[in-house]
């Protein structure tokens, strides 16, 4: 065991150079990084909106099996495989993973370029899950240990503004570089027989590769640097991905059972009692609702999470309850999944809403609602991290839980004008305060999630943080907005009907205020 020395009192916000680790200013250089690795995690990630018309008509695909694609198929795998891959995160070295990560998901990025039906790019989209769900963990477990704790909701919202940022560029470059394939080669003279779509996935899979080699050139600071807690050494390479493995054995199906009998015949009852319950409630839902793929991966999804949970209170009680058993960290998490329902499926749709309805361009389209996008996102995660960290002075952290649910109250009114204006104008007007506000919520809620964990827990933690993100938010909101649509024949009544969860995550951001305000009385 090593003790550290907290820093945070320091007048040099990152501590004393080499003593320490990385100094202030190779601290903002390896945050620049990061910000570029996470524009780029969701340049890929986003891409697939722009280019929605044309997908939709080349592959055959409803709104319902896009929302699939756009949610679920990523969603699912990025929850499930960032739960392992989070903790492997608090045990290895978290440059050398994430550039691992940005590699996978590039390449895959590059394959659903060369996807020539709705199975193919569903497995393609499902790669570029797996690998981006090493962003995220990382990304908050370097960034805390390279800045302290008053400024930590600070640094993750810039970083977290990657979301923002990558998304607009989405939207341009996908548009100009799909529009400038298709009208220099006409159908029969298309290299390799490659759609505009195809062509823009490849161009902007590939230079992820060359990124990846910067990232593992980043050093790693030390873990714990800034607290007061003894921490323990990392383990060895060879322990670290041992205890790897056995996490993706405790998580995927059907080794899960495997897991599960190991732990007694309670143990494997409780697991078989969570599948059969899984199982019912998706074929139920399959058979009243259809997309039976859908429910599938969604209930394998669930499964998976809870043998995670059930191994998890087995074999490290403690940080089962710090995780599972903490109010505030869960009501954190679902409060900001559910808020996710509503983001996600705007983001998946809004492009396209713009097109059906006001005929708009996807140029215009990417211009206006890409660049409003953009720019409010990124400045709404930064000012919303800010604003929590000023009130919060670094410890009352019940106040930034308040910041979260102000911001998603007055989501309303922008989301309420785009709504139901029948002007193009006006609703471009609208997209710069809503992505500013739902944004906004982010940074003070990842703010909230690693400053209520102990340093060795901060990528699990966040991993859990961008399981409720995903799968209620990714994987619910998109398919849920797709599969109203179909059903009303009504793109608008699937958007406004998501609405419908703000309430509920009002509630459980209330739950987690309480909790941590009663605390810190």
């Amino acid at each position: 065991m090593e003790h550290v020395t907290p820093k945070d009192t320091l007048t040099d916000d990152v501590g004393d150079g080499a003593a320490t680790g990385p100094g202030i200013g190779y601290a903002w250089y390896a945050l620049v990084v990061l910000v570029l690795v996470y524009v780029l995690n969701f340049i890929d990630r986003q891409l697939l909106t722009i280019l929605a018309p044309n997908i939709k008509h080349d592959l055959g695909i409803t709104d319902a099996q896009f929302g699939f694609l756009y949610g679920t198929a990523f969603g699912v795998f990025y929850s499930v495989f960032g739960i392992p891959l989070g903790k492997l995160a608090d045990r290895w070295s978290r440059t050398r993973l994430l550039a691992l990560g940005l590699a996978t998901w590039s390449t895959m990025t590059a394959f659903s370029g060369l996807a020539g039906n709705f199975t193919q790019l569903g497995l393609a989209r499902i790669g570029v899950g797996v690998g981006e769900a090493t962003a995220g963990p990382c990304g908050f477990s370097l960034l805390s240990d390279l800045f302290p704790a008053r400024r930590r909701a600070t640094v993750i919202a810039i970083f977290t503004s990657g979301i923002y940022l990558g998304g607009g560029l989405a939207l341009s470059i996908g548009t100009g570089l799909a529009h400038a394939w298709d009208t220099s080669f006409v159908a029969g003279a298309r290299p390799l027989g490659l759609a505009g779509w195809q062509a823009a996935f490849l161009g902007l899979g590939l230079p992820g590769l060359v990124m990846a080699l910067w990232v593992v050139s980043l050093r790693e600071p030390r873990r714990g640097r800034f607290e007061t807690t003894a921490i323990t050494a990392d383990p060895a390479p060879a322990e670290a991905f041992a205890a790897f493995g056995r996490d993706v054995f405790a998580i995927v199906p059907p080794f899960t059972l495997l897991a599960a009998a190991r732990r007694g015949m309670s143990g494997l009852r409780s697991n078989l009692l969570a599948l059969v319950t899984v199982a019912l409630v998706g074929f139920g839902l399959a058979r009243l609702l259809g997309d039976p793929v859908q429910w599938i991966v969604l209930g394998t999804g669930v499964y998976a999470v809870i043998s995670w949970a059930q191994s998890m209170r087995h074999e490290d009680p403690a940080a089962f309850g710090q995780i599972w058993g903490n109010p505030a960290l869960v009501g954190v998490n679902v409060g900001y999944g559910l808020t996710c329902a509503l983001a996600y499926s705007a983001s998946a749709f809004g492009p396209l809403y713009a097109m059906e309805t006001f005929h708009a361009s996807p140029a215009q389209v990417a211009l206006f609602v890409g660049g409003g996008a953009a720019a409010g996102g990124a400045l709404g995660t930064v000012a919303g991290g800010w604003l929590g960290d000023w009130l919060s002075g670094g410890t009352h952290h019940a106040r930034r839980v308040l910041v979260i649910m102000a911001m998603l109250v007055l989501a309303i009114i922008p989301e309420a004008l785009i709504m139901t204006t029948h002007s193009l104008t006006l609703f471009y007007c609208g997209v710069f305060p809503l992505w500013f506000l739902l944004s906004a919520t982010l940074g003070s809620s990842a703010g909230t999630v690693v400053n209520v964990v102990p340093p060795h827990l901060r990528a699990t933690a966040s991993a859990s943080f961008f399981l409720g993100a995903s799968m209620l938010g990714l994987s619910l909101g998109p398919y849920a907005a797709g599969r109203i649509s179909l059903a009303t024949h009504s793109l608008w009544a699937g958007m406004v009907t998501i609405t419908a969860v703000i309430p509920f995550a009002l509630i459980s951001l209330g739950i987690a205020w309480r909790h941590l305000a009663t605390k810190e009385k």
